[in-house]
């Protein structure tokens, strides 16, 4: 049987070292050497590569001619999360569920596991975090189902695969892949040779016996899933669990599925028995919003679901050089764009003043159609004025070029219609092209939308 044993290798230039050093010899790249593992030849010519296997190639066959059986999704019993996956977990995929330390992760995971056991599926749990005793303690809370689940406190990778082999459940949660460590690695758990070893190997097992694995992971200070890039890219589909602990809402995104849409968004409430899906997010987030200066209501797309926010706009005399420009729940870049479009295009002068946008609920909203939202609180805000129509907010949505004008965005059908529903009768948008759009009133500019505004919508506050 070949030995294995292990080396550090450059992930800039693919140089070779016997030990990890700081800088690498071979193109001067600071803290590039990885470590990997390495084979060594049944000729013994270490890091060479296996002789051709005897006998006739393998054959491709014509992508037509291939068999692709139905495969029945797992259900977790939570429509939100189902719905995110794509209709349900696929036997022998992998998903990575990422999320800030206390947002929910496994809370959402044992809710699953709890739902499967409940419709007589094999489940698994690993913690390689808490003790078998801890993870009771949070399973309590989560109903009889949840206490059912079978749990195991294991953080060695070769201990895991010897369950999985014996154990072969319809699912499998790993708490948490950063954890893990591998007795052929000497690097410490966490670091990038030890979570690529341990993702390809429960990969390897995980398809070959049909195990649908969902590994939660952490995340950096900006938000991103930690570890090396290899990791999501070797995953089946990678969902981000968004929010603000100090808020009860909390949003599962997905930003890769290969067996179903991206940039869907599930909308959560943590409460005491656990996570509750939000069944009609928009009544959540728009149910307090008044008239009032620097406010406006956000049609916006997450994902194929109509999604209702409030963006609110604060304007501020300052004599700080330069000003702040503060954003929550949207991409301070894109904040900075809007405010240059206003100056240059509106006549909005806001170099004297400081900026604070936010988002209210805690929801994050990257699309480009919440531009013209943003654009509109700003100026309301600015000039002391509300925006409203028939004494209820004003609804817009639009994405704004760097000459001023609105542009085309998706859905704007199904935007004015969720807009409709809770009574915004009119909504600002792009023109919606050779079909009109009952509800929607078309701007061509941001210049039109903001001395549009003055002119009708912006009434003057006590």
């Amino acid at each position: 049987m070949a030995r294995r044993d292990s080396h550090f290798v450059c992930q800039e230039c693919g140089h070779s070292a016997l030990a990890w050093t700081g800088r690498c010899p071979g193109c001067g790249e600071w803290n590039t050497l990885v470590e990997a593992m390495r084979r060594e030849s049944r000729s013994g010519r270490r890091g060479g590569r296996e002789p051709a296997r005897a006998g006739a190639p393998p054959r491709p066959v014509a992508l037509r001619d291939v068999q692709a059986p139905a495969v029945d999704r797992l259900l977790a019993g939570i429509a939100e999360l189902d719905r995110v996956l794509g209709g349900g977990l696929v036997p022998g995929s992998l998903v990575l569920l990422g999320g800030s330390p206390g947002i929910g992760k496994s809370t959402l995971t044992g809710m699953a596991l709890g739902n499967l056991v409940g419709g007589g599926r094999s489940v698994l749990y690993i913690s390689g975090e808490e003790s078998a005793a801890q993870v009771r303690l949070r399973a309590e809370r989560l109903g009889e189902h949840a206490l059912a689940v079978p749990a195991l406190a294991e953080t060695s990778v070769e201990a895991i695969l010897a369950t999985l082999e014996a154990e072969r459940p319809d699912v499998c949660v790993i708490d948490s892949i950063q954890t893990l460590h591998s007795a052929d690695m000497t690097g410490a758990p966490g670091s990038v040779g030890q979570v690529r070893e341990a993702a390809g190997a429960i990969m390897e097992v995980a398809k070959r016996l049909d195990i649908a694995v969902i590994l939660v992971g952490h995340v950096t200070k900006d938000g991103t899933v930690a570890g090396p890039r290899v990791l999501e890219h070797l995953v089946d589909c990678v969902l981000l669990f968004e929010g603000e602990r100090e808020r009860s809402f909390r949003t599962l995104r997905a930003l890769k599925n290969r067996f179903g849409a991206t940039s869907e968004v599930g909308v959560f409430e943590m409460k005491q028995g656990g996570l509750v899906e939000v069944v009609d997010p928009s009544a959540r987030f728009v149910g307090e919003a008044r008239p009032a200066p620097g406010s406006v209501v956000l049609c916006a797309m997450e994902g194929t679901r109509p999604l209702l926010v409030e963006v609110q706009a604060l304007v501020a005399p300052t004599e700080i050089v330069p000003p702040r420009r503060t954003a929550t729940g949207v991409d301070r870049n894109r904040l900075a764009l809007v405010l240059a479009v206003l100056t240059r295009h509106a006549g909005i002068s806001l170099a004297a003043a400081d900026v604070f946008v936010n988002v209210a609920g805690g929801v994050r909203i990257d699309e480009p159609g919440a531009d013209l939202a943003i654009a509109m609180a700003v100026a309301s805000a600015h000039s002391g004025r509300a925006l409203e129509t028939d004494g209820k907010p004003l609804a817009c949505f639009g994405e704004i070029g760097l000459t001023g004008e609105i542009r085309y965005v998706s859905h704007a059908d199904r935007r004015v219609a969720e807009a409709r529903k809770f009574g915004l009768g009119k909504v600002l948008g792009p023109p919606g092209g050779d079909q009109a759009i009952p509800g929607l009133a078309p701007v061509s500019s941001v210049k039109a939308a903001v001395s549009g505004g003055r002119r009708t919508d912006l009434k003057r506050v006590a």
